[in-house]
């Protein structure tokens, strides 16, 4: 085994069947999981943090670990499952195209806390899937049959799991897909319910991640423009999923988790506040600072990977100032104007465009 990134090395590790555990007594309850989607340089350690001060999903994935012939574990990554501060199970996700080096970070995770390590199937970003990785894989089939069963033979001590898009540009080797997973026995399958050429620009097809819960062994999470408690609770009655996946909404609304579980107990749920939603701002700002080499432009900069989800559920006024913002002080003066008040925050995204051959498969909008 080689040693762990130097960043984190000496740091106290717990079994990582400690958290599997977890993660297997969460997909054996009567509750629906909620889980956070890994998003590349946004779903970080301080993230994880800010989330849990709001409630929380059920479990955390990480970021992806970027895997080839000559990497290593990414030591920010590992520093998330490693100070863990949410009292949640984390399942590590890995990136690549290549069975042996995949499997080798695998073994590597598996001395780590993790509850699960996932396969990432799933990323739509041309720069990914141009280098035959995340869903770019979707178009070879073979391929993926030769990383799931080295991957099931490399992870042994906690479960296996997968994160897809239902296939590239279309929906045509969806079954023979799910035949491949349901063959290489993995513990649980994520369907975010578009194509990877969708991107996120047209509605999720519930129908799409229902086929995945009919022809699946293993429980799934349904994934995909879950933005509110309504949209939760339709989405899993049309697609009989395990549970829900968020990444974006949870960005824009980090109270998501929390009025799920609300709105499944009562039927209501209690929006936030534009006082608090400045406060949340405010937090994320500070706990996102580097420690070292602080500079309030590049800070102000980093801001806006979390502010274009936020801005979304504020106004297109709010969202093309805060991008235009170069200051700390233009920046937050710009969010008191439209957040120094105490009324209630829904916090939604603009509507989508639905399939138009299909849109009553489609998940509804609201």
């Amino acid at each position: 085994m080689e040693a762990p990134p130097a960043a984190v090395e000496g740091s106290l590790r717990t079994p990582p069947e400690e958290g599997s555990a977890a993660f297997r007594a969460l997909l054996s309850r009567d509750e629906p999981v909620l889980a956070l989607a890994p998003m590349q340089d946004v779903t970080d350690l301080p993230f994880w943090g800010v989330l849990a001060r709001h409630g929380g999903p059920d479990v955390y994935w990480t970021e992806y670990f970027r895997v080839h012939s000559t990497s290593t574990l990414d030591a920010p990554i590992v520093r998330s499952l490693v100070e863990n501060p949410t009292g949640r199970p984390a399942i590590a996700q890995l990136i690549g195209n290549d069975p042996v080096a995949l499997a080798k970070a695998a073994r590597q995770l598996q001395e780590y806390p993790v509850a699960a390590v996932d396969l990432n199937l799933g990323c739509p970003a041309p720069v990914v899937y141009r280098k035959c990785a995340g869903g770019g894989l979707l178009r070879e089939p073979q391929r993926i049959d030769a990383i799931l069963g080295a991957l099931r033979q490399a992870v042994t001590r906690v479960p296996f799991t997968v994160k897809t898009r239902v296939g590239f540009s279309d929906d045509g080797d969806w079954d023979a897909l799910l035949a491949l997973f349901a063959r290489h026995r993995i513990d649980l399958l994520t369907v975010h319910g578009r194509t990877v050429t969708d991107m996120y620009r047209s509605e999720v097809r519930c129908d799409w991640i229902a086929r995945a819960v009919r022809a699946m062994p293993c429980p799934v999470l349904a994934n995909g423009n879950v933005h509110s408690p309504p949209r939760a609770a339709q989405v899993l009655r049309d697609t009989g999923a395990r549970g829900l996946m968020i990444g974006r909404g949870c960005i824009r609304n980090p109270w998501i988790f929390d009025q799920i579980r609300d709105y499944r107990r009562t039927g209501g749920w209690r929006q936030p506040t534009g006082h608090e939603v400045l406060d949340y701002i405010t937090h994320l700002y500070e706990v996102t600072r580097p420690t070292a080499g602080f500079r309030e432009r590049l800070q102000v900069e980093k801001m806006k990977k979390y502010m274009n989800f936020i801005g979304e559920g504020v106004s297109p006024e709010f969202l093309h100032r805060i991008r235009r913002a170069t200051t700390r002080e233009e920046f937050f003066g710009c969010c008191r104007e439209f957040l120094d008040h105490d009324g209630p925050m829904p916090l939604l995204p603009p509507a989508l465009p639905a399939h138009d051959s299909t849109s009553r498969a489609s998940c509804p909008s609201q």
